[in-house]
This record gives structure tokens, C-alpha cells and sequence, in this order.
């Protein structure tokens, strides 16, 4: 994701997760980086699921 694709709110989480310079880490932090990104991402993935699933039960509900 280069920055021009990153959120557009300056203080945004995401943004500053993006700029932070990586060649200061050791191979020990960047592994516990990208276990906790890996984390954050089944975490996210699974409040989408759950916002999916919510949206299709207000549709299916209002459909009737």
C-alpha cells in the first residue's frame, strides 16, 4: 500500500503504521510486528464478517 492509498484522516492509526520507518527494527521486532499485524487482521476480518452478516440479516428481515 503506498501512502497516496492510505486514509485520508492525518492522525489515522493506519497512516502512522505506514510512515514508520522499518530499518531501525531488528528481525526480531519486525517478527513480532508482523505477528501482531496478523493478529489485526483476523481481528478485522472478523468484525467485517460480522457487519456482513448483520447487513444481510436487517435485509433479509425487512424484506418480509
Amino acid at each position: 500500500m503506498d501512502l497516496d492509498d492510505a486514509p485520508s484522516r492525518p492522525n489515522d492509526a493506519l497512516t502512522e503504521l505506514l510512515r514508520q520507518d522499518l530499518d531501525p527494527l531488528s528481525v526480531a521486532e519486525l517478527d513480532s510486528r508482523i505477528a501482531a499485524l496478523e493478529r489485526e487482521i483476523a481481528r478485522t476480518r472478523t468484525a467485517r464478517d460480522r457487519a456482513v452478516d448483520h447487513r444481510a440479516s436487517a435485509d433479509a428481515l425487512f424484506r418480509r
